[in-house]
């Protein structure tokens, strides 16, 4: 393993505390902190991301690369560059002591001149990950195919015009796929990534609808025929690179999944900044998914209010994160999916402990979000004010309106009679605000207890 690239970190980043000046040191982060009964790197499963940190060396539509990643340089040895690319990323993974990681089959393979070089030379890149994973503890949470950066998908994957595009797709998933399960990886997620349309104008809606699932069908019968029993997760992103995509939220994804026969076969990866492009918040794509029983893993970052893209900046709000986690927790835990930090370093965050502190900040805000969130849960204060909200849907009325005893006419009736006569009851939405701030504010990671209540 290569353990001289991050040379100014010389040891796995430590927890400090509130208290103190170390800039690589967590603050919040303690993985075996009891929070309600459970550790907390149980709880967050954090993971990094293979593409934005060790894959992209800091381009954007106006520049060049400004990162220092030799290994994306240069005509040289492309396996040897890719063999240094993954030595460099679990010298990272090691050293700033997050336990998974994700990444795309091109992150860490070069293309090849054709697709059975590709899947050679993954093949034997992937022989090196299983070997750090072994040496690091380090484990993977989801693998992916990129199927957006190739020429060939200009026009998509799955729902491309062409049906050969369809199958080089199919390939690639399902040698990925594979990957994934000889890794131990979780999860497999699949964001499409071209699968949308630039303009109706030459756009067959119900033949790439028809497209789609089919190759969403393909996937999880393969699923089960290599015995891979993680989760199969699609990413839902209302727009980019198209001008709209087919996944786009977690509403839309659900709603094609039933339509479709396929929503006991997938589930949702939810990215923060993919839920506020669609206009919803995040914690209001992480409500619906658990609501409808698709809530599979979290790509955690954010994007710039003043900004209208997609602009995966590591997260630094424990408001935009409490609630989220909130829910995650009232409904059981985010396992075996995670919180992946699907963000990359700003363009002029060029020093190497630039992403030390990038994923160190990001970590130290999920963690204190958990905190808050625990305190709301041990307060209770939410789920009861929400619980009398909805009470009189147990009593006689409402159980007869769901049981199928009542009908328009009897309802009418009653109406009619004053028997019904409803009165309007306060929401309390300010109230609620304020018990959310409570914990938010209350939860001092220095002096909030740590037993087996916390």
């Amino acid at each position: 393993m290569d353990d001289g690239f991050f040379s100014d970190v010389t040891t796995p980043i430590p927890f400090g505390g509130l208290e103190s000046t170390d800039p690589l040191s967590y603050k919040v982060y303690e993985p075996d902190r009891l929070v309600l009964g459970k550790r907390m790197v149980d709880h967050l499963r954090p993971g990094i991301c293979f593409w934005h940190s060790f894959a992209w060396p800091g381009t954007d539509m106006f520049g060049s690369g400004t990162l220092d990643r030799p290994w994306l340089t240069g005509t040289g040895d492309q396996m040897a560059a890719a063999r240094r690319k993954m030595a460099v990323a679990f010298e990272f993974f090691r050293k700033v002591g997050i336990p998974f990681y994700c990444f795309h089959d091109r992150d860490v393979a070069p293309e090849g001149a054709n697709f059975a070089e590709f899947r050679s030379n993954l093949d034997a890149l992937v022989d090196d990950a299983a070997g750090y994973q072994e040496e690091t503890g380090v484990r993977l949470l989801w693998g992916t195919a990129n199927l957006f950066t190739h020429p060939r998908y200009q026009a998509g994957a799955a729902t491309n015009p062409d049906p050969e595009v369809f199958a080089y797709a199919a390939a690639q998933v399902k040698h990925m796929l594979e990957v994934t399960l000889r890794l131990g990886g979780e999860n497999y997620v699949l964001w499409g990534g071209r699968e949308g349309y630039d303009t109706l104008l030459n756009t067959d809606l119900a033949r790439e609808g028809a497209q789609l699932a089919r190759f969403l069908g393909l996937v999880a019968e393969h699923k089960h025929r290599i015995g891979f029993t993680g989760q199969l997760l699609i990413e839902p992103k209302p727009m980019e690179p198209t001008k709209h995509q087919y996944d786009y939220d977690v509403s839309t994804v659900y709603g094609f999944l039933v339509r479709h026969g396929l929503d006991r076969e997938y589930g949702v990866n939810i990215e923060a900044n993919h839920a506020t492009l669609a206009g919803h918040s995040f914690h209001h794509e992480v409500a619906f998914a658990i609501a409808n029983g698709i809530l599979g893993s979290i790509d955690a970052n954010r994007g710039d209010p003043q900004n209208g893209w997609d602009t995966d900046q590591f997260p630094n709000s424990v408001e935009d994160l409490a609630l989220p986690i909130y829910e995650i927790l009232r409904h059981g835990g985010i396992a075996p999916g995670g919180f992946n930090f699907d963000a990359k370093l700003r363009r002029q965050s060029t020093d190497l402990t630039d992403l030390f502190h990038a994923h160190i900040g990001a970590l130290d805000t999920l963690a204190q979000a958990l905190l808050a969130a625990a305190d709301l849960v041990e307060r209770g204060e939410l789920a009861d004010l929400k619980t009398r909200r909805y009470a009189a849907w147990d009593g006689a009325l409402g159980t007869a309106i769901l049981d199928g005893s009542e009908t328009l006419d009897t309802l009418e009736r009653g109406v009619v009679s004053g028997d019904i006569d409803p009165r309007p009851v306060s929401g309390h939405q300010e109230l609620l605000e304020n018990v959310v701030n409570r914990s938010i504010w209350a939860t001092d990671p220095a002096r909030v207890k740590t037993g087996a209540g916390r």
